[in-house]
């Protein structure tokens, strides 16, 4: 209890105003921040110019009177102090479950639970929230029993998607925040430094333990000019993702800067950051504007406002040299033209194809695309506030002016990302004008963007027919949406959504191409047109959709011991203080492979509180390089143990039960996509001591470190990992290094013998490298960080 004290008074100081469970973020303390970054200038940073993201994370080191030197980006880890936690109720059932077994009597910062991933999109936004009630009533309990004891705000499911829910109540600028979502960065709209982490991480920040991030480097998008006016702010994320690809922001925080900068609203820049985890981005931020003041003004925190226009020099952006030689600070400087910025579509299959809306047609034609589109779809954290609404909304009473709706076999989605958007939108005419045209307006919640649609009487899901759907969501790996991996979902700006919807093809092009009205006459659409904000301001919504704010230190957990959907966590084994002999190789994973790949979501979600149940999914999307790609299909490397050939989670858990230690063999950018720490604890659970890969997307390989899974890349990843890509059943792994590991020795090999009939038949040395911090060790040796947090906990209190 000490400590739990302790930490409410530290975390105390980072605001102007009291913490605990809140509806709306305090004030921060910027002359806290302030104090903090003027000690890291003039001691380790030698008074050097900062970039704002520098600014941020300076100003948030737990302890710099303990740094010696300046932080090596790539190669240090810097300790952090977060300001607040942000979870959505998928990954939030397995954060509180750790976080049950910590001893804090109380969140050690402010910290909020949003119920967006639960609801399937189905019949509609009432009907699917109360279906929601129906299926998972028992998770609703837990997490609303959890957030009372702890005092933590919990927002019930209808009351908005999380990210939205944080830029309208929770986001200020120059703040620190962790969120267990990848796309938390979403609040860089507003000028925070939001990132997206696994649930043991978000334990860290709520028990006051200082939070470990590899200091990133920092790339720098100069925006100039203004967006034409079909262009939208997605499309600059769309075209950065395309210069960078999915692994080309690993390791850095993108920060904007430039005159373009003030041409955007508050949301629209939202909407650019929300997308940097497609390029595998640790974050993304824009520095503080008018835009922002704006925004937080109209959703009631004008004092946050004003507290941050005194600091738009100082902290709230980058230093003035910086402005002035963007190259020399920037590690990297990529230069974007608004107004030579064309919309365009990303995909199938990856959100790093793009393709610009003019070339589209020879595209679909070229590649053999699917041109009908079977759905159009708006909404979702990226792209679902009042503006981009009302834009598309201009283009829908268009169409509807002329009579048409539609097009026929095209099905029309529009998912509101908050009871507010959905109130205003409703007040406003815009909900009107969707359903004119034939929208169906779902829950305020995520919905297909994560794969909860229920499309399963659609014939192309039925028959896992080809077709394309189009979206303004930010992620659309295959099956992701629909579960049909024929599905292709092609990602673009609400109004181009609208267009393909009108269209029916994915080859019409709303900026030239004519539609044909009622009359059969021939007309083009205007530009759109909206509000950045709502004129009247933003409608309340209703009452039941206000979060809950009570705490209950007393307040029991329901976990029922027969539960198939939440299971208490037992502590991970510790590491036995040997070196790993005698493992093997479950399955060498070829190419992309996603944390959707490794624990899938759809139907699986409603398991994420169970991790046994989960486990069943583990993998189950992984390629295998040595049975010629094929998915979920593996050869069972020891004799008489069964099944001898079959699904990955079958033959881990064979082994998990024959006490048969066992390793992954991984691709480029293994784990990329979401923050789900279940990719990291599903192995584990089931006896995986290894991954080895050929580099890691950077949330996943914390995440293993966080559950005691150890890390590894190839020294030589273009040679080393296609001895494991023929017949991996046969190899047998030994360490040597992980005795003695520290993090100043970072070289691990393994001896690798191929066994054909009880022999060794080859031999290869092969050499390994980690990224192991001196406290990520710590976390291997207890077995996972959180038995070592608990130890601690214990230690405090005895």
């Amino acid at each position: 209890m000490i400590r739990n004290q302790q930490a409410l008074r530290n975390v105390a100081r980072r605001y102007a105003t009291s913490s605990g469970p809140q509806a709306r973020a305090s004030v921060p303390n910027y002359e806290l921040f302030n104090q903090r970054l003027n000690k890291a200038r003039t001691t380790i940073l030698e008074n050097k110019p900062l970039t704002l993201a520098q600014k941020i994370l300076y100003a948030h080191l737990h302890d710099v009177e303990s740094m010696t030197s300046a932080p090596i980006p790539g190669e240090s880890y810097l300790k952090l102090s977060p300001d607040r936690v942000a979870m959505q109720d998928a990954s939030a059932q397995m954060a509180i479950l750790q976080f049950m077994l910590s001893g804090m009597k109380q969140t050690a910062v402010p910290t909020s639970i949003h119920c967006d991933h639960l609801v399937e999109a189905y019949e509609g936004a009432d009907l699917d929230v109360a279906r929601s009630w129906q299926t998972s009533r028992e998770i609703y309990e837990f997490l609303q029993a959890a957030s009372q004891r702890y005092g933590i705000a919990f927002w019930r499911p209808g009351s908005g998607i999380i990210h939205q829910l944080v830029l309208e109540n929770y986001a200020a600028p120059g703040t620190l925040m962790l969120g267990t979502d990848s796309h938390t960065p979403n609040a860089g709209g507003l000028g925070m430094l939001a990132i997206g982490v696994g649930g043991a991480d978000a334990v860290d920040a709520m028990a006051d333990i200082p939070w470990e991030l590899k200091a990133p480097r920092v790339l720098g998008v100069q925006l100039r000019g203004k967006l034409n006016p079909w262009g939208n702010p997605k499309d600059v994320i769309l075209a950065l993702a395309g210069k960078l690809s999915v692994r080309g922001g690993t390791g850095s925080i993108i920060e904007y800067f430039g005159d373009g900068v003030q041409s955007l609203s508050c949301t629209g820049m939202a909407t650019i950051c929300n997308m940097g985890a497609e390029v595998g981005a640790t974050t993304s931020v824009f520095p503080y504007t008018s835009s922002m003041a704006r925004y937080l003004a109209a959703t009631k925190r004008a004092a946050i406002a004003a507290a941050a226009d005194a600091q738009q020099a100082a902290y709230l952006s980058a230093d003035k040299q910086v402005a002035a030689d963007p190259a020399r600070y920037y590690d990297e400087v990529i230069d974007i033209d608004l107004s030579a910025l064309e919309p365009g579509y990303n995909g199938p299959f990856t959100p790093d194809l793009h393709t610009p809306r003019s070339l589209m047609a020879d595209t679909v034609k070229a590649e053999g695309w699917s041109d009908k589109v079977s759905a159009a779809l708006i909404g979702s954290c990226t792209n679902s506030s009042y503006q981009d609404l009302s834009r598309a909304a201009s283009l829908a009473r268009q169409a509807s002016a002329r009579g048409l709706k539609v097009a026929e076999g095209t099905e029309f989605l529009v998912s509101p990302g908050s009871e507010q958007i959905r109130a205003t939108m409703e007040r406003d005419g815009i909900q009107e004008a969707f359903e004119a045209i034939g929208a169906k307006v779902l829950a305020n919640a995520c919905g297909p963007c994560i794969g909860q649609w229920n499309r399963d009487e659609n014939p192309v899901v039925k028959n896992k027919e080809t077709n394309s759907i189009v979206s303004s969501f930010n992620r659309n790996f295959r099956a992701r949406n629909d579960g049909n991996p024929n599905t292709m979902n092609f990602l673009t700006s609400p109004e181009m959504v609208l267009g393909a919807a009108l269209g029916g093809r994915l080859s019409f092009n709303p900026l030239t191409d004519s539609l044909t009205d009622a009359k059969g006459e021939l007309f083009k659409l205007e530009p759109p047109s909206g509000d950045e904000l709502p004129t009247s301001g933003y409608a309340a919504g209703r009452s039941e959709y206000q979060p809950l704010l009570e705490h209950q230190s007393d307040k029991p957990i329901p976990i029922s011991p027969t539960s198939t959907r939440l299971q208490t966590l037992e502590a991970f084994v510790p590491w036995n203080g040997q070196e790993f002999t005698n493992t093997r190789v479950l399955v060498t994973v070829q190419g992309k492979c996603t944390t959707d790949h490794i624990s899938a979501a759809g139907k699986w979600l409603k398991y994420k509180g169970h991790l046994e149940n989960l486990a069943r999914n583990t993998l189950i999307g992984a390629a295998n390089a040595a049975l010629d790609g094929r998915v979920n299909e593996v050869r069972n490397a020891v004799d008489g143990l069964q099944p001898a050939v079959g699904s990955i989670p079958d033959v881990a858990m064979s082994y998990k039960n024959a006490r048969v230690p066992w390793l992954v063999i991984a691709d480029y950018n293994y784990g990329e996509g979401s923050a789900r720490e279940h990719a990291a604890m599903q192995p584990r659970f089931l006896g995986c001591n290894m991954v080895i890969a050929r580099s890691f997307a950077r949330i996943h390989e914390t995440n293993l470190k966080k559950q005691g899974v150890l890390p590894l890349v190839f020294a030589r990843p273009d040679e080393d990992y296609f001895i494991f890509a023929k017949d991996p059943h046969e190899l047998v792994v030994s360490t040597q290094g992980v005795v003695g590991l520290n993090e100043h020795t970072p070289v691990v090999q393994l001896t690798v013998d191929r066994v054909q009939n009880g022999e060794v038949v080859e031999t290869h040395k092969i050499e390994c490298v980690h990224t192991m911090s001196a406290d990520q060790i710590g976390w291997f040796k207890a077995g996972s960080a959180l038995n070592l947090i608990a130890s601690q906990q214990k230690a405090a209190h005895e």
